[in-house]
């Protein structure tokens, strides 16, 4: 068993909190960076919550469209 499917077993039932988790750190790494790597830790916490299974925080539903005042990150 990986350990992805461990925090995933763990996490059972706690995907928004999960979630929350993910945007804080996130948060957190833009705030000590000074946004130099925010497109990269968008895509981070993104990959992160779909692992998971927490999508609802900071994506609206199957659309693909981000949440009001967060930037897709560049391509």
């Amino acid at each position: 068993m990986s350990v992805m499917d461990k925090l995933k077993q763990m996490l059972k039932g706690h995907e928004e909190q999960a979630g929350k988790g993910v945007d804080k750190a996130g948060d957190y790494v833009d705030e000590r960076t000074q946004g130099k790597y925010s497109g990269q830790v968008d895509t981070a916490q993104d990959r992160l919550r779909r692992q998971m299974g927490s999508e609802q925080t900071g994506q609206t539903g199957q659309t693909g469209q981000t949440e009001p005042g967060r930037e897709d990150p560049p391509r």
